[in-house]
């Protein structure tokens, strides 16, 4: 019993640290934004809505639409916009057409989670520096270029992994929530009635007497919600339980605290509303809590950092992005990777934006529309889940996600209306990366559409080529292949030029599917083609790592033993030719093509020995 508390309590700090240290930064800026916009009067009655709006925005997005709806829509264990697409695609598998429009959908909100990745850490580090300018006006000038060393010294370290400084992410962000906790307290001393605003009448109040207003800075306010995905993407790391703990007992809590200190010190002092955030603080503690706040932001950041290595991972098993060098950083967690690629391109936009936008202020316009165009998504996927894999009556779920629809749904229409101020950046980036993924995909389908039209059946060939079988050598030959039963274009080639044939001949195909694990003991399928050849299909979920060699030590006593000093593993490199006509538009083909040429190689990706691989190249029209 106590073994288990005690897990909890490891597993619960460590969801603070990781999962809530988005949101646990927002105090920086979200206050700051909505009354710094000059859209709301500054009246008491209107500090008392609007902190009214943000205590029940809270509540209705993060408490009851995640916490309670959305974390139960796991796909065995994992959670994450991927994992409710796969979730969702496979709850409507016998509706082809509607599948397809949401996986598009999904695919969407996917990549608009990079547009998320490059916004949040430039904003959250950005506000936190900016806390020197209250300290002295004098350090304004350094502000962009110490926002871009500190980020420049988080992305150099993440090829060490996050193992080691992991372990400080809990407790930093622990001390964050109870110091934003303990100012808010100080302030709420001087003006206890402040505490009314819980109520809901104040929001509500408030949106009857200015309907316009609220609107508008529905797009402001959206910012306290940031980082509400991260709780459903981490459940694979730390479950359900213990992200509940932490955001009832913990972050819930400390950023009320937080928010309505810093209404009672707009109350007290309406010229604070520059930085209320900072100006909360005693002038002895600036300092210390401009280092804090950086700590913690950069924290923040790191959780999206790795977030983002995560779910290109899961994005390339699904088949929607070419294959990338994947680094391991962690000989004990699996999930610990390290992309060198994503991790220097989300650098190179995280200084475009710092550089483009210049200060927090600029960037909540840009920041809002990807994630509550990915919250739309996210209640969209739920519908689906509770009603066709739960089950559930069309009524009741259409009541359940019809109330969070609508609710998006106006946050999304009000943070629209900074499409030209800078939201246009999150969603260019998100539509770039769009079209490379469904151009990659469109280009696999249509290459192994290519592959099949031109291939030959594989028992038949067997069949043919034993009737005067060529030279028999010792060992294993190990012949990837996309489409089971056919001939791969290396075994060919070999034939053709070496004019050999191994003892043992095995036709790999590798297939992913659309959950996050598949265990070990359903890893491997094998079916004997007589003349000691097999057929075999490995499968793997997207949260798996892809190890050939290791799957295929589970042959052993199934008619099947693999030497590895013996065994070869032979590939197709295949170079696609664009062609006019038929397929994809030219410009697409040629972008397929390119992307094809510069993919990371299968035998790193699958962990094939590099002593044992034979690649031989052919060319394929597409």
């Amino acid at each position: 019993m106590s073994a288990s508390k005690s897990s909890l309590t490891a597993l619960t700090l460590g969801a603070i640290g990781v999962v809530y240290g988005d949101i646990g930064t927002s105090v920086l800026y979200a206050v700051k934004e909505v009354f710094g916009s000059g859209h709301v009067p500054f009246t008491p009655d209107n500090v008392y809505g609007i902190l009214s709006i943000f205590f029940w925005t809270l509540t209705v997005i993060v408490s009851l639409k995640y916490v309670v709806l959305v974390l139960r829509a796991d796909n065995n264990g994992e959670g994450g916009l991927v994992a409710m697409l796969a979730l969702a695609s496979q709850s409507v598998k016998d509706k082809p057409q509607l599948r397809r429009v949401l996986l598009v959908v999904g695919i969407f909100g996917t990549c608009l989670f990079y547009g998320d990745g490059v916004i949040t850490p430039a904003i959250s580090v950005l506000s936190a520096v900016e806390g020197l300018e209250v300290v002295s006006p004098a350090f304004k000038r350094y502000v962009i270029p110490l926002t871009l060393i500190i980020l420049f010294g988080l992305f150099a370290v993440q090829k060490r992994g996050t193992a080691g400084i992991g372990k400080f992410f809990g407790p930093i962000t622990l001390v964050w929530f109870a110091c934003i906790a303990l100012l808010g307290l100080v302030h709420i001393q001087s003006n206890p009635a402040i505490l009314w605003a819980i109520s809901p009448h104040y929001a509500l109040g408030f949106m009857w007497q200015n309907p316009g207003i609220t609107f508008i800075i529905l797009g402001a306010v959206v910012l306290c919600v940031t980082g509400g995905e991260a709780l459903y993407a981490d459940m694979g790391h730390f479950g359900k339980k213990p992200i509940r703990v932490a955001w009832f007992a913990v972050v819930m809590p400390a950023l009320t605290l937080n928010y309505f200190g810093q209404g009672a010190l707009l109350l007290k002092d309406p010229a604070a509303v520059k930085n209320p955030f900072f100006l909360m603080a005693p002038d002895w503690a600036l300092v210390p809590l401009v280092v804090l706040a950086t700590m913690a932001t950069v924290i923040a950041s790191q959780a999206l950092i790795s977030g983002a290595f995560s779910v290109t991972k899961q994005v390339i098993q699904l088949g929607y992005l070419p294959r990338l060098q994947v680094q391991h950083t962690s000989v004990k967690e699996t999930g610990q990777i390290y992309l060198p690629f994503v991790n220097w391109g989300l650098f190179v936009a995280i200084v475009l934006a710092v550089v483009l936008f210049k200060s927090s202020s600029n960037l909540a316009a840009a920041y809002g529309i990807a994630v509550c165009t990915d919250m739309l998504i996210t209640t969209i996927l739920t519908f689906y889940v509770i009603r066709y894999r739960w089950n559930y009556p069309l009524a009741l779920c259409i009541a359940a996600t019809g109330f969070f629809f609508v609710v998006d749904f106006a946050f999304w229409a009000s943070n629209m209306f900074k499409l030209l101020d800078g939201g246009w950046f999150p969603l260019l980036l998100g539509g770039a990366i769009f079209i490379l993924m469904m151009t990659w995909h469109d280009g696999r389908r249509l290459l192994n559409a290519s592959l099949r039209s031109d291939a030959i059946d594989l028992p038949s060939f067997l069949e043919a080529v034993f009737v005067s079988p060529p030279v028999r050598v010792e060992g294993t030959a190990v012949f990837l292949t996309a489409e089971p039963g056919t001939v791969p274009n290396a075994m060919l080639h070999n034939l053709k030029h070496n004019k050999v044939l191994h003892q043992n001949n095995l036709f790999v195909t590798v297939r992913n599917h659309e959950v996050p694990w598949i265990g070990m003991d359903k890893r491997i399928e094998i079916e004997p083609l007589g003349h000691d050849c097999w057929r075999v299909v490995v499968h793997y979920g997207f949260k798996n790592d892809p190890d050939l060699p290791k799957a295929l030590q589970q042959l052993k006593g199934r008619g099947c033993e693999l030497d590895d000093m013996t065994t070869s593993y032979f590939l197709s490199r295949d170079t696609v030719i664009p062609t006019i006509g038929g397929g994809m538009a030219q410009w697409r083909e040629k972008l397929f093509a390119q992307m094809h040429r510069n993919a990371s190689g299968a035998a790193d990706f699958l962990k094939l020995p590099n002593n044992s691989v034979v690649e031989l190249g052919s060319k394929i029209e597409i």
